[in-house]
């Protein structure tokens, strides 16, 4: 095999790698030393803005086979047909810390899909709970304040976060999951995944309905307690990452069943607490799992950068058969995530390979901007409509439209009968085994303990009492001893 000869960014031979050019032996550098200024100006530039949540991933390939027919449902052409393989890409990520945390840490999971489908890349974003801290969009970036780092003493701070929690009483079911003992899974292969927010499928018909998304791990649940964790954080920091990269390239590939919840669009306005809440879970009684397909991952990235760090996730990148839902968390991010994506890679992020779709031809009007590399031919116009053959509309929406009234405002959303903060938190703690009961409690007194002002505190244990009698009393009683120690 001949040696490869190393270039310049414009191609150019390289006569030496090892020796910079001086004036003289032992002599000042010169500034014509283009190898030398390309080298160290490109090392400057090497990173991009970390995302500021979910900035800690990893990624794999793979592929969704349809097992089951759901064409009753959603006229989605990727689950149109059993035995259906799309090609997909998943991202796995922490949500708190930077990318130079740990992945044994106590925090939900990011759980991003993107499916290469023929219609276009469907992206799913989601995380490992099915419910979330906050239902409001404009809560967001003070949310992920509280969690972050403090500006003064740069770190997080339990007054900080305690206090966000202590003044949003909807927080209360997901914190109940997050110290609960699935609150740090032993790996990305062993939880489960969600797609949280509620979603619409549309059929071939045109009629409605709203889904709700399980993926189940076949691997079987696994977690670890806050002392293994801290255990395997002192062995290997990027133990997720280890684990699903070395299960993969073992051919031990790992594989979820994707499975939903369907209610039907006119259910909706009349349930029992309002199915567009993302703090809350439906039922499985009201609402059964119905089995959709798998997931297999079995490839693994050939760089990291390129796939996992450039990767690129938008729930507003929907496919015909599937649309968005009132879920005013989710309507936020419509915007949000997209919107990140070109702040951190730029206009044209699209076109990097990972984005970009595999089975589909990309065909529009967009041009230009930093990094373009889609320009199309030169009989091309750059405008619409047009008397040149360009690309035009279909006029066949995504979804059903959804129909809306009132006036325009800030608005609390209407009560159903069963509205409230805290009656799913109570019971996902009755559900809990003694033993588990014990590992949350702890858990949050551990936490809780910490903050230094009684309001607070106060505050939080008034929404344990809410969500259940005996979990408010074993979390104060537990609080209390730990601040009398």
């Amino acid at each position: 095999m001949s040696q490869r000869v190393l270039t310049t960014e414009s191609g150019a031979p390289v006569a030496d790698n090892q020796n910079s050019a001086t004036a003289g032996a032992g002599g000042p550098l010169l500034l014509q030393d283009q190898h030398l200024l390309e080298k160290l100006a490109r090392f400057n530039r090497e990173r991009i803005p970390e995302r500021v949540v979910h900035a800690r991933g990893s990624g794999a390939y793979g592929y969704f086979e349809v097992t089951d027919d759901v064409t009753g449902f959603t006229r989605a052409d990727f689950l149109s047909e059993v035995g259906r393989r799309t090609e997909t890409f998943i991202r796995f990520s922490t949500v708190a810390d930077s990318l130079g945390g740990a992945d044994a840490v106590r925090d939900p999971r990011g759980f991003a899909l993107k499916f290469y489908t023929n219609e276009g890349n469907y992206d799913l974003v989601g995380n490992n709970t099915p419910v979330f801290f906050i239902k409001d969009p404009v809560k967001f970036p003070d949310f992920i304040h509280s969690q972050k780092r403090d500006p003064f003493t740069g770190r997080q701070e339990p007054d900080n976060v305690w206090d966000f929690w202590a003044n949003s009483p909807e927080a209360t079911h997901q914190i109940t999951w997050l110290m609960g003992d699935r609150g740090i899974p032993a790996s990305y292969r062993h939880m489960n995944g969600f797609g949280s927010h509620t979603y619409q499928w549309t059929n071939a018909e045109g009629e409605a309905f709203f889904v709700k998304y399980h993926f189940k791990t076949n691997q079987g649940v696994r977690s670890l307690s806050a002392e293994q964790a801290a255990e395997l954080v002192g062995q290997d920091a990027s133990s997720h990452q280890t684990d699903l990269l070395q299960a993969i390239e073992r051919g031990v590939n790992p594989s979820w069943t994707l499975y939903v919840q369907v209610m039907p669009a006119a259910e909706a306005a009349d349930y029992r607490f309002n199915p567009f809440d993302v703090t809350k879970v439906w039922p499985h009684g009201d609402y059964p799992l119905q089995r959709v397909g798998r997931l297999v991952l079995d490839r693994n990235p050939d760089n990291v950068f390129a796939e996992v760090e450039q990767a690129a996730f938008s729930p507003n990148n929907f496919v015909p058969g599937i649309g968005p839902s009132p879920d005013k968390m989710l309507q936020g991010r419509l915007f949000a995530y997209a919107d990140a994506q070109r702040y951190r890679l730029g206009i044209n992020h699209t076109q990097l390979p990972v984005n970009a779709p595999k089975a589909a031809t990309v065909d529009n009007y967009g041009r230009d901007g930093l990094h373009a590399t889609r320009y199309g031919s030169r009989q091309d116009k750059n405008y619409e409509p047009n008397s040149y053959a360009g690309p035009a509309q279909t006029g066949l929406p995504l979804a059903s439209p959804l129909a809306v009234s009132g006036w325009t405002g800030t608005h609390e959303a209407p009560l159903h009968t069963k509205d409230d903060d805290f009656f799913q938190a109570g019971e996902l703690y009755r559900l809990m085994s003694d033993e588990e009961k014990g590992r949350l409690i702890a858990n949050i007194a551990g936490g809780l303990s910490q903050v230094t002002r009684d309001d607070v505190i106060e505050k939080n244990l008034a929404h344990f009492h809410a969500a259940d009698a005996e979990y408010g009393k074993r979390v104060e009683e537990a609080v209390r001893a730990l601040r009398e120690d």
